[in-house]
């Protein structure tokens, strides 16, 4: 009994991949129309849209609106060690950047008294429907969407204060720990649990990626010295650009 054979749009993919890599279409070439693509291959123009959006997704060709796709750089897959560094000021993914020699930066639009979801409530120990303050982030390299995050803070904490919403006042991009700090709230525990996704649609336009490519989802919550979740979130990074990895100490004997 044989193997099965690959689905059409995954034979295409594969063959274009090798027509990349001979540099039959040098970098900055637009291809060839998917119609005449579908006719050389024998197959209908929509297996050329699918087997191009694995290419786009994987960062060998790029999609322009209006005008067609293009050979573009290939996308090398970089390692992101999250544990390797401390939570106190700013966020992971900037440290991530300044060690890579990048430019890290963000964009973040906050919502107050937005009720809390059965599942964030869960998180963050409170009662579902809860006020709490909801940022969505965009985290850019060099001004490039590489990495998506929605987070979510009580507001029966942050109400009343500067550090309210978090990409503005006297603290604005100093990161949740030192924001709490400053309100008398101290962070000393930050929980990961990562767990493979699929994009969606929206994740996937804001990434420049495909609805449905993989990705992994860190759901992160930092508590108090209580134990209490302080602010929890739902960090989004596409697998074909990242490996993420923890890094540990390991004593002496």
């Amino acid at each position: 009994m044989g193997h099965p054979k690959p689905p059409p749009h995954q034979v295409v993919a594969n063959d274009l991949r090798r027509r990349l890599d001979t540099h039959e279409w040098p970098v900055g070439q637009k291809l060839p129309s998917r119609a005449r693509l579908a006719e050389e291959y024998g197959v209908g123009p929509n297996v050329i849209q699918k087997a191009q959006e694995h290419l786009i997704a994987e960062g060998r060709l790029q999609g322009r609106t209006g005008s067609g796709t293009y050979v573009t750089e290939p996308r090398e897959r970089r390692r992101m060690i999250r544990s390797r560094h401390p939570q106190r000021r700013g966020s992971p993914f900037r440290a991530v950047m300044d060690e890579l020699g990048r430019a890290g930066t963000c964009k973040a639009h906050s919502e107050a008294r937005t009720p809390a979801p059965h599942d964030i409530a869960q998180r963050l120990g409170i009662q579902p429907g809860e006020e709490c303050v909801r940022t969505r982030y965009e985290f850019l390299e060099d001004a490039r969407p590489v990495q998506l995050s929605v987070s979510w803070e009580p507001m029966a904490i942050t109400e009343g204060t500067p550090v309210m919403l978090p990409e503005m006042g006297p603290l604005a991009g100093k990161g949740v720990v030192e924001r709490m700090h400053s309100i008398g709230v101290d962070i000393v525990t930050a929980l990961e649990v990562p767990r493979p996704g699929r994009a969606t649609q929206e994740q996937a336009n804001l990434l420049g990626a495909s609805r449905g490519d993989l990705v992994l989802v860190i759901e992160r919550t930092y508590y108090d010295g209580d134990g209490r979740a302080v602010e929890t979130a739902d960090i989004t990074v596409p697998d074909a650009r990242w490996e993420v990895a923890y890094e540990t100490a390991v004593d002496p004997p």
